[in-house]
């Protein structure tokens, strides 16, 4: 898609659309804060205010359970079929409203237009799917132990779901929770991150718009320890699922181990990006410079650590030089605009100071001809070699635009570093020996592998990972399952 730059009224105009929202959407009605009190979003690239959003606590967040509780029953027992109009109804919305979305997305997340336009369709593509599934949802027949008896089980949607959603993929991680939670017949409370909530919004507003009844979804923003800790006590609440790191995915299993809920928690990752020496390294540049790149580095699924044969290390650090050297850094509205910014300011910190250390233990930069804008949070894409397993950049989730290059004598070598890690999201193989993509696909302990391939993620496929990457699953036909109880019947006393 070509583009240029949004001027100030363009961008002014956004904000007079139906769709920018700054309330908290709940029983189907958009309201302020209790107390009145509001904050500042921010566009990353530029440090301006673009919004003021309402600062939702505790109370706005009991009404919103209450909301989402009464609706619960209807939902419910609505047909799937009509769930399923519904719910293509609100795609439908969405992708004719894709171009305003991606730009709103770029204003208060940063990524590059293209990006945040792939983004919008992504996270539309979860809702079609859904809507699809929806009218698929199966019980069994079971055979019983005698004859008087008939077995049965039924399933049933959980109840109502809490959704706490991250700021890298503000609008395709909300539609990856809504659309199987709705599809299944459960009802929603939703806080996006306070970095970027317009785009979480602006979904809202098309929900209603496709006939969403009110109170099934409930979208709000604020206090976010408030937020979390009623979501997280309230007995009404029976499942939460949550993206972002693993710190705190781990601090909210543990508060909702008190009511007993179900969990489904994608947490953070440290993809290991395997080259072998016979890898066709053309692709498995393109790869790179996708899952690394993409979003300035700023996904769970980024390749952490590139870890590449030692006998074409040097060939394939000057081809990812050469590629690296034609990206463009930039605000993701300008054409041309490759790489983004950073979300805040502690991020860039953060970036900046795993590379401080690693030069210190023994890492070489790689200097690119990249100019820092003056104004937001940039970070020049980076390239570190001679990187090792004792370096503190190696355990570290980077999420920047920083490639580090590990070199491997052998087979086992590499699986053992890529392993290495108390993450387990997902991995990468470039190779062209069916025997090694196969047994690297088995070995690697990750819930998502890409053979010869960088971008993994569709509608289709369970997202997912092990190990303190989280547990349980988006997409496909297991994502469905995650907002659904198995009940079992038991008929007797039949003649």
């Amino acid at each position: 898609m070509s583009h240029t730059a949004l001027t100030a009224e363009e961008i002014a105009g956004l904000s007079e659309q139906p769709f920018f929202k700054t309330d908290a959407l709940i029983a189907g009605c958009w309201q302020g804060s209790t107390d009145g009190d509001t904050f500042a979003v921010e566009n990353p690239a530029t440090d301006e205010v673009i919004a003021v959003v309402a600062n939702c606590g505790a109370i706005e967040t009991e009404q919103a359970i209450t909301a989402a509780s009464d609706a619960l029953a209807g939902w419910a027992q609505t047909p799937a079929k009509s769930r399923a109009k519904i719910l293509r109804a609100w795609f439908d919305l969405i992708i004719a409203n894709e171009q305003d979305l991606a730009r709103l997305l770029t204003i208060e997340q940063g990524k590059p237009l293209d990006e945040a336009l792939g983004e919008v369709r992504y996270g539309a593509s979860y809702i079609e799917w859904f809507s699809e599934e929806a009218k698929r949802i199966y019980g069994d027949v079971i055979p019983a132990p005698s004859t008087d008896k008939r077995i049965y089980t039924l399933k049933q949607p959980v109840g109502v779901v809490a959704c706490i959603t991250p700021w890298n993929f503000p609008s395709a991680m909300l539609a990856r929770k809504i659309a199987p939670a709705l599809a299944a017949g459960c009802t929603v409370v939703c806080k996006p991150a306070n970095e970027t909530p317009l785009s979480a919004l602006a979904l809202g507003h098309y929900a209603i718009e496709a006939g969403v009844p009110a109170g099934v979804i409930n979208i709000l923003c604020g206090k976010t320890q408030e937020i979390g800790a009623a979501l997280t006590s309230s007995p009404v609440v029976r499942k939460l699922s949550f993206t972002g790191s693993t710190a705190v995915g781990k601090m909210l299993t543990a508060a909702c181990s008190s009511t007993m809920k179900r969990t489904s928690m994608e947490l953070g990752g440290n993809a290991p990006f395997i080259v072998f020496a016979d890898a066709d390294l053309e692709a498995a540049l393109d790869g790179l410079m996708a899952s690394k790149f993409r979003n300035s580095g700023q996904t769970c699924v980024c390749a952490n650590r590139v870890l590449v044969a030692e006998e074409i290390i040097e060939q394939f650090t000057q081809m990812l030089v050469d590629r690296l050297s034609k990206s463009v850094l930039g605000n993701g509205l300008s054409q041309g605009t490759t790489i983004g910014p950073l979300i805040q300011k502690n991020a860039v910190a953060k970036v900046q100071g795993l590379v401080a250390k690693a030069i210190e233990q023994g890492a070489t930069s790689v200097n690119l001809p990249h100019q820092t804008p003056s104004t937001g949070n940039f970070v020049a894409p980076l390239i570190l070699k001679d990187v090792t397993a004792d370096m503190e950049i190696f355990d570290a989730e980077i999420f920047g635009p920083v490639a580090t290059l590990i070199g491997f004598d052998h087979y086992d070598q590499a699986i053992k570093l890529a392993n290495q890690t108390t993450a387990g999201l997902a991995a990468y193989v470039y190779t062209q020996d069916a025997s090694t993509m196969i047994k690297a696909s088995e070995q690697l302990e990750f819930g998502i592998v890409g053979v010869n391939e960088g971008i993994i993620s569709n509608e289709m496929a369970p997202f997912g990972g092990v190990k303190e990457s989280g547990h349980g699953r988006e997409g496909s036909k297991y994502g469905l399952e995650d907002y659904l109880e198995v009940k079992y019947v038991c008929l007797g006393g039949l003649h």
